[in-house]
């Protein structure tokens, strides 16, 4: 009897050690594989001040917003389920313009309780009278990137990416580097008409 025991026991034992591993190692998180389109751009020269060019995969929409004014769109990016609303003001006064340039700055920094980062990079080109900030915002903010045109004289330009999705920024963040690349293209091929 005893024997029957020491080798229940031990059969015991040995069933428990070979059910255990020590090479276990829990799975990473996944994330849904994203295809990103390739890059290809039309030019929105529309009733409008100013031309660029845009992403054929983006549609331009209208603004219809309440306070809508001309020349208010959105560049719908609907396959990311996502917007870049863009808005344009006559200048009329340096009172108007500095305002304007504030606000932006204002827009861009409300994100500051949630962001990572903010960077400001400059926009400066003086042979197409073209001069900005490019506010690009890390974390899980409303929008990823902000920015302003102007020729500091009578126009104004103001984009904003937002995604239409609760923020998390490590799912969105190739998205997002997907799109400044379009943006960038955008800022560089955008020109005053007058």
């Amino acid at each position: 009897m005893k024997g029957l025991i020491f080798l229940s026991f031990f059969l015991l034992i040995m069933v428990s050690n070979s059910c255990t591993s020590s090479d276990y190692a829990p799975k990473p998180r996944g994330y849904y594989h994203i295809e990103l389109p390739k890059k290809a751009y039309k030019s929105f020269d529309r009733n409008c001040p100013f031309s660029f060019d845009y992403p054929v995969y983006a549609k331009v929409v209208a603004d219809s917003s309440a306070d809508t004014r001309p020349c208010w769109y959105n560049l719908s990016f609907a396959r990311f389920n996502a917007r870049l609303h863009m808005t344009y003001y006559d200048i009329n006064s340096k009172k108007e313009y500095l305002g304007l340039i504030e606000d932006a700055r204002t827009l861009a920094f409300k994100h500051t309780v949630k962001a990572n980062a903010i960077d400001q990079k400059v926009i400066n080109y003086p042979g197409k009278k073209l001069y900005g900030v490019y506010y690009a915002i890390e974390g899980n903010t409303a929008s990823s990137v902000q920015f302003f045109l102007t020729d500091s004289i009578g126009h104004y330009f103001r984009a904003a990416l937002y995604f239409n999705e609760k923020p998390q920024y490590d799912s969105i963040q190739p998205v997002v580097s997907f799109i400044k690349e379009d943006l960038d293209r955008m800022i560089d091929t955008f020109k005053w008409k007058n």
